[in-house]
């Protein structure tokens, strides 16, 4: 099976997401574009540190950087998080099934719970 260009965008992209300070730089995107300073200061990072952050973000397609003067704005590309959510809704039918089935399984121990509950009280009762 030959890899596609998707596939390997979407390695790109789950790679970069496996980092917890990238999903903490993208949720701080999420409210609008910041420069590299402003998204820095929360990690007890370096700049270099958090610029190459910011480069694998921009790799994996999540983000993109415009040009301002010497200001160079961070913000998100919906594009990327359209093909993810994309991605996953092909699995969606799998896992709704599947929670389908547990709801049915957990209502069936409901039942018995009562049905043994019942059985106590009329042994003691």
């Amino acid at each position: 099976m030959a890899i596609t260009l998707d596939d390997e965008r979407l390695d790109e992209t789950f790679a970069a997401l496996a980092n917890s300070t990238r999903r903490s730089i993208l949720a701080r995107l999420a409210e609008g574009e910041a420069g590299v300073n402003e998204l820095a200061e929360p990690f007890e990072l370096s700049l270099p540190a958090i610029s190459k952050h910011i480069k694998v973000l921009e790799r994996a397609g999540l983000i993109v950087r415009s040009r301002r003067a010497q200001y160079r704005p961070c913000a998100l590309d919906p594009a990327a998080f359209e093909a993810i959510a994309s991605w996953a809704d092909q699995y969606r039918p799998i896992w709704d099934a599947r929670f389908d089935r547990m709801e049915t399984y957990l209502q069936g121990l409901d039942k018995d719970d009562e049905r043994h509950d019942q059985e106590s009280e009329n042994d003691h009762g």
